[in-house]
């Protein structure tokens, strides 16, 4: 087992009530799920999403922690948290990383693997 090791899972949604197709305004929500596989508590500090859109527009967002929290995982504990993503068409991705800081002062990167963003009935 390694001592630095963080799982990311992600599941998304496309929320109609707070979409306006017509202005190219796109939301979806998507749940993490953040569990410390390693051996070593640590912290969430920072986070890097890249949203990218159909056309091939790219957002980046960095900022501290995730929906205001800083959440320190022990071994073996999970984080889940909700937020949104607002994009100009029905379908997108998002991938990025979470900068995590051990106990013991190691800095680590944890990979959030790709994710699709899509309205249903888009894709066939």
């Amino acid at each position: 087992m390694e001592p630095y090791a963080i799982e990311v899972s992600a599941a998304s949604v496309y929320v109609s009530q707070h979409s306006e197709p017509d202005e190219s305004r796109y939301l979806f929500a998507y749940t993490i799920v953040i569990k410390n596989s390693g051996q070593v508590a640590a912290q969430l500090k920072t986070r890097h999403w890249i949203i990218t859109d159909s056309n091939g527009k790219v957002e980046e967002v960095h900022g501290e922690g995730v929906v205001g929290e800083q959440p320190l995982l022990q071994p073996g504990e999970k984080f889940t948290y909700t937020s949104a993503a607002l994009i100009e068409t029905p379908v997108g991705s998002m991938h990025g990383t979470y900068q995590m800081l051990a106990v013991d002062g190691v800095k680590f990167g944890a990979e959030i693997p790709a994710f699709g963003l899509s309205m249903p009935n888009v894709l066939h």
